[in-house]
């Protein structure tokens, strides 16, 4: 599938350096990427030279650089946390090439056919990427980390949005999904749309460092079995998590974990969480983060999603399958017609 955009792969950097949370989707867009290379078809691959030329590709006389592949690869190994396996390697950049390769024809055709995007568009884009960050210092220092303007940026962003303007104008009537396919993929894979059993909790949790010693141990729990005590006197759940609870995830929901499934959460927790009864209160549960109080609102048993609820998501799926599909298809198609010279 097609993924190369290089504006996408500077946020996966920066944005995962400052707020991990908001780059989980793309973190593991590279990953997959790297993934799927690492996993494809096992027939043999070209080995790629160590020592890598200036010039890997050309594309209709345009270059493919050794700095634009060396940092695509060095973006994939810093969200998978590792280097590229020695025995992948020859895989991965291959398939890193032909990303690279197809991003340099959709840019062309782009250009071809004068997809304009306005500047306005273009600096909302650049005010989401900003919103990622604490701070517009942290910004601002991140691109200079990078060797990067704010000018080249916005360019980045401009060239990536005119290719999806690009690519919509060319397969948006192909990527329609009809509700016959919605129904046939439904029946098609019923172990999909198991849910299994899952409960809906909050909780109040008085935390413990890694290294607490055995005072602060201590304080922590006369803490939480205070809390506890409030609460078998009749003080309301919600308010006390609001007012104590030290997962800030949580506290602000009055406690409220919404619904998990089985083994969502650490051991001692979820068993607690699945023995008690819709409505009860466990006593103290300690897990590697601290003293936990536990309290069931409900229950649900495993069962099997109806279609209706799960039909928006099915159709989501098959648009994005159908896309992904036409998308890679173009891309072959502008490859055909094209003069790709592959330089090592």
């Amino acid at each position: 599938m097609f993924r190369a955009t290089p504006f996408i792969l500077i946020l996966i950097l920066v944005v995962a350096g400052c707020k991990k949370d908001a780059a989980t989707s793309v973190a593991g867009t590279a990953q997959a990427d790297a993934g799927a290379q690492a996993g494809a078809a096992a027939e043999p691959v070209k080995a790629v030279p160590e020592k890598l030329p200036d010039v890997i590709a050309k594309v209709n006389g345009e270059t493919v650089t050794r700095t634009e592949l060396e940092d695509y690869v060095r973006n994939l190994e810093g969200q998978a946390g590792s280097p590229i396996p020695a025995d992948q390697r020859d895989r991965i950049y291959r398939g890193v090439i032909d990303q690279l390769v197809g991003y340099k024809l959709l840019v062309q055709e782009a250009r071809a056919r004068k997809v304009t995007v306005a500047d306005a568009d273009v600096d909302a884009r650049v005010a989401e990427v900003k919103k990622q960050f604490p701070s517009e210092d942290l910004f601002m220092q991140t691109l200079i980390d990078r060797k990067m303007t704010l000018d080249q940026i916005k360019a980045d962003a401009r060239r990536d949005m005119s290719i999806a303007k690009l690519i919509d104008a060319e397969i948006a009537p192909r990527v329609a999904v009809k509700p016959a396919q919605i129904d046939e993929f439904y029946k098609s894979n019923p172990d999909k749309f198991i849910q299994p059993e899952r409960v809906r909790a909050s909780h109040i949790l008085i935390s413990i460092t890694e290294n607490a010693d055995a005072a602060a141990k201590s304080q922590a729990k006369a803490k939480a079995e205070q809390i506890l005590k409030d609460l078998k006197a009749g003080k309301d759940f919600a308010t006390l998590a609001r007012q104590h609870s030290q997962d800030p995830g949580s506290a602000v929901n009055g406690g409220d974990l919404g619904f998990f499934p089985q083994g969502q959460m650490v051991g001692p927790f979820n068993d607690a969480a699945f023995t008690l009864k819709p409505g009860a209160t466990s006593d103290l549960v300690e897990t590697q983060f601290g003293y936990h109080i536990i309290r069931v609102a409900e229950k649900q048993p495993s069962r099997t999603v109806p279609l209706d609820e799960v039909r928006p998501r099915i159709e989501e799926y098959l648009k994005h399958q159908n896309r992904e599909s036409e998308t890679e298809s173009f891309v072959k198609a502008l490859r055909a017609k094209g003069k790709v010279e592959i330089l090592v």
